[in-house]
């Protein structure tokens, strides 16, 4: 996949059409200081874009492999066009996370791009465990490395509201207990 190439495309997509976006997913991770591979392009949208969304990527060599009211999935038809995801903003939680969105850096300061907050960032890698336990350890070990990072800085009742939705606690106060037991050494 040619990130630059897809980003760019995306981006004028998202400025010409009025698309409000933001960043999340592997990059979004990248843009909040923790370095790990990514395969595709997570992004969030509003619902209502949807079709404007499909119009354009259908046009531009995507082939549609989702669709439902809470997720957009594409694939290019050729290799260099990746995988898009797109996360469709409808609900509160989702909407706030767009509304919190701020512009940062990716591709080494080569572009800026809407980035979705690191707290709504755990809430997303926290539901994405729930709804796939497949992914349950990298998405734990993301949300490690967020909250390990970002200890001090990071709202941790916005944090804590995202684990209480899905009856986690318990575990968000154990990866608590270990970045503090980290910062201390």
């Amino acid at each position: 996949m040619d990130f630059k190439l897809v980003f760019s495309f995306l981006i004028d997509t998202f400025e010409r059409e009025k698309i409000d976006f933001a960043l999340i997913g592997g990059f979004a991770l990248q843009a909040a200081g923790i370095t790990r591979t990514t395969k595709d392009i997570d992004l969030l949208i509003l619902a209502q874009d949807s079709v404007k969304i499909k119009k354009a990527l259908l046009s531009r060599g995507y082939e549609l492999l989702h669709e439902s009211k809470d997720v957009l999935n594409f694939l290019g038809k050729k290799p260099d066009l990746g995988k898009i995801d797109f996360l469709l903003a409808h609900r509160k939680y989702a909407l706030g996370m767009l509304d919190r969105a701020v512009t940062r850096p990716v591709f080494d300061g080569k572009l800026r791009v809407k980035t979705i907050g690191k707290e709504d960032l755990i809430g997303l890698k926290l539901q994405s465990s729930v709804n796939d336990p497949s992914r349950y350890y990298q998405d734990m070990a993301d949300i490690f490395s967020l909250i390990r990072e970002n200890y001090g800085i990071i709202d941790i009742n916005l944090v804590r509201e995202y684990f209480e939705v899905f009856n986690k606690t318990d575990e968000l106060e154990k990866i608590i207990e270990q970045v503090k037991d980290a910062h201390k050494k």
